[in-house]
């Protein structure tokens, strides 16, 4: 039997405004029917009956968010990050599908027995429908065909050297090498980088000053990522059949780069972070290393650029490049060690919040329910494939749908915080819009005030071409 989702402020992604209407949704979890008008809910209300109606009143009624840069990192690292609690904080923040990245979990998600891995430990776990990107190995080029085959997302390398212990485990690659890999992947097959690339001339940190700040950040220029973002524009304007995807964008230094390279009709993409475009290096007291992470947050005065990328297009997505740890590698544990920017682990705790971080901040720079709608759902599908299925609510496609209030505000407090590990930069802080429930496939798998359903999320695999590698 069909059930039957009502609300006054339904965004179908589709059209402009609000819609006051209803969704039917199948006994599979399909969006059967959309009721464009009240008038239409009561006649069907009338005239059919259904399973149950879930009337959400004034509240929005949006497509589930997608969030394709997460860190899980299990196996191997359950204690940093897992799947049941990273999708408890996904369902609680309004995601219905996640992207797991392959960097942290050990062993990295770089063959086809560690995806077969990550998937067995996966199952039975999720709470919302998780994906997963392979990583390209550099020292074995020979399980890339079947990884891809297998159903990630793409393929992802970084350029710079990442920490211990990650960094011996997942190293980085070449431009040569990544030539290499262009010359052989199918066009359809899409290649993820994290944008920075070593400086010719390092700068050292001040080690004299470890806790502070400045003592890290003089470390990570703007300078490595616009030599990053300039190397993979080059080579996505050389392979224009190829695709490309720029994670976790800081510097508003690198967006004449990506919009000139798009103008010439590379397949480029970007994305940036709720951090960059909410948090400022100038706010960042001593010691307070939940802050820190590659990139790095940088001066306030690199926001509004950014902002204005994201209103315009130039920046295609919004995601939370998720990566938290444990208070000992962030240097947050009480002794000599805490507060140190130089050793602890950088990666931000703040997948369940950034809708909220997001909704807090888009009035003051002229951005609306659209552009979180383009850059958190309708883009985020269409990278991973996913486009005829979610990100949308049309006839056919998954009934994922965030359930908020953007006028509600809410203090950030640790007990609220679903995640592993609570350290987050956006504690203590009022942001505004609040996930009243969270629906993946037609069940509610969160609800504000009655917490959590059954892990009913699935794993999601691309389809991808049979014949998509030559190695030799």
């Amino acid at each position: 039997m069909d059930l039957l989702f009502l609300s006054r402020r339904i965004y179908l992604g589709t059209e402009e405004g609000f819609m006051h209407g209803g969704i039917i949704v199948d006994s599979e979890g399909i969006i059967k029917k959309i009721l464009r008008s009240a008038q239409e809910v009561n006649s069907y209300l009338y005239n059919i009956e259904s399973e149950a109606v879930y009337d959400f009143e004034n509240m929005v009624l949006m497509p589930g968010l997608i969030d394709v840069n997460v860190h899980i990192n299990e196996p191997g690292r359950k204690d940093w990050e897992g799947f049941l609690n990273a999708t408890k904080a996904a369902a609680a923040g309004g995601f219905t599908t996640i992207i797991d990245r392959p960097t942290n979990s050990i062993p990295p998600t770089t063959s086809m027995a560690a995806l077969k891995a990550k998937l067995c430990t996966a199952r039975g776990k999720l709470y919302v429908d998780v994906g997963f990107w392979g990583g390209l190995n550099t020292k074995d080029w020979s399980d890339m065909p079947a990884l891809i085959a297998g159903g990630v997302m793409g393929l992802q390398c970084t350029l710079v050297e990442s920490p211990e212990p990650v960094g011996k485990e997942y190293p980085p690659i070449t431009k040569e090498q990544l030539e290499t890999v262009l010359q052989k992947v199918d066009d359809g097959i899409l290649i993820a980088v994290h944008a920075e690339q070593p400086l010719d001339i390092p700068i050292k940190a001040n080690e004299e000053e470890p806790k502070c700040y400045e003592s890290f950040l003089r470390t990570r220029p703007a300078e490595m990522e616009v030599k990053a973002v300039r190397t993979i524009a080059e080579l996505a304007l050389k392979h224009k059949r190829k695709n490309f995807h720029l994670l976790n964008l800081s510097a508003n230094e690198v967006l004449p780069i990506i919009k000139d390279c798009k103008s010439k009709g590379a397949k480029l993409t970007a994305e940036t972070c709720p951090h960059y475009l909410s948090l400022a290096a100038e706010d960042v007291e001593d010691c307070r290393t939940e802050f820190k992470t590659h990139p790095p947050i940088r001066a306030r005065s690199n926001q509004a650029p950014l902002w204005e990328a994201v209103k315009s297009g130039v920046i295609d997505i919004i995601a939370s490049d998720h990566s938290p740890a444990t208070p000992g590698p962030k240097c947050l544990t009480y002794g000599r060690t805490r507060g140190n920017f130089l050793n602890a682990w950088p990666g931000i705790s703040s997948l369940q919040l950034g809708l909220s971080v997001m909704w807090t901040h888009c009035e003051k720079h002229g951005l609306g329910m659209q552009h979180l709608y383009k850059t958190m759902c309708e883009n985020p599908a269409i990278l991973c494939g996913l486009e005829n299925s979610k990100g949308k609510i049309i006839e056919g496609y998954d009934a994922d749908f965030c359930i908020w209030d953007p006028d509600a505000e809410f203090h950030v407090n640790a007990d609220m915080l679903f995640s592993t590990n609570k350290a987050t930069p956006y504690m203590n802080q009022r942001l505004r819009g609040m996930v009243h429930a969270t629906v993946v496939r037609g069940l509610h798998v969160y609800q504000q005030n009655e917490g959590f359903g059954q892990p009913l999320g699935r794993i999601v695999l691309r389809k991808n071409v049979k014949k998509v590698v030559k190695f030799s």
